[in-house]
């Protein structure tokens, strides 16, 4: 699954050279691009990730779905806790180990999210890694089968496996059955958010690119972004002076 990732990036940043740079969103320069990956990838979501989605939430009981969410959350929390590091977070850094720590053991192996009832949970990851130390997210990037992206975020995926157990685990069956197990519990969690797209007229590609861009924006500033710089722009230029 790690050999597949980087192959998929490697060959998506690749054809993106045949790709018109003329997209209407500066940050999306690809976007003739983009958008036929966008359609293959719902085509495949439709067809098989969708429907086995679907059984998974039929046929999972909620408590089992939690034992699922909270264990793939306990293995995320290691690469959270490697990426705090990485950005000098060490305060930060220590309640995430904790927080692996105690849901390791006290959890039964992260079935069970001890550590939340005192230990908040963060997200980092190497993409954010990346711009905490000033590099720009690059062109947005819709990867095949992948989804959203950046150019920075793509090359996060792929630093972010040097900390994955999952990616670490050497029986390459059991790595891949995690690997699917996780993504189907992924894909189970967005069923519910669903409706607010397909509930109103909007540019699906469009709504998921912004909020991907907004939402990654927001998480390498820690929720405070610095204000537009070009905000004044769209202030009348000729404002006539008081009498």
């Amino acid at each position: 699954m790690n050999l597949l990732r980087i192959l998929l990036v490697i060959t998506t940043v690749a054809t993106t050279g045949c790709a018109s740079t003329h997209g209407k969103n500066p940050a999306d320069p690809l976007e003739p691009f983009n958008r036929k990956v966008y359609q293959f990838n719902e085509t495949v979501d439709k067809a098989i990730v969708k429907p086995v989605a679907q059984g998974y939430d039929n046929v999972m009981p909620d408590t089992g779905k939690i034992l699922v969410i909270n264990f793939f959350s306990n293995l995320d929390d290691v690469v959270v806790t490697a990426n705090d590091l990485l950005q000098f977070k060490l305060t930060q850094a220590f309640s995430d180990s904790m927080r692996v720590l105690v849901n390791s053991t006290i959890g039964i192996g992260g079935l069970v999210d001890v550590a939340s009832r005192n230990i908040d949970k963060h997200n980092e990851d190497f993409g954010l890694t990346l711009g905490h130390w000033g590099i720009k997210s690059g062109p947005y990037l819709e990867v095949p089968l992948l989804g959203p992206s950046t150019f920075r975020d793509s090359v996060g995926d792929i630093g972010d496996t040097q900390f994955s157990l999952i990616a670490r685990t050497k029986k390459i069956r059991t790595r891949n059955q995690l690997y699917i197990t996780k993504a189907i519990k992924r894909r189970a969690q967005l069923l519910g958010e669903e409706g607010v797209m397909e509930g109103a007229i909007i540019d699906r590609y469009a709504f998921i690119r912004d909020a991907y861009l907004q939402r990654r924006e927001n998480q390498v500033y820690d929720g405070n972004p610095p204000q537009d710089i070009d905000n004044e722009d769209s202030m009348p230029q000729d404002t006539p002076a008081a009498p």
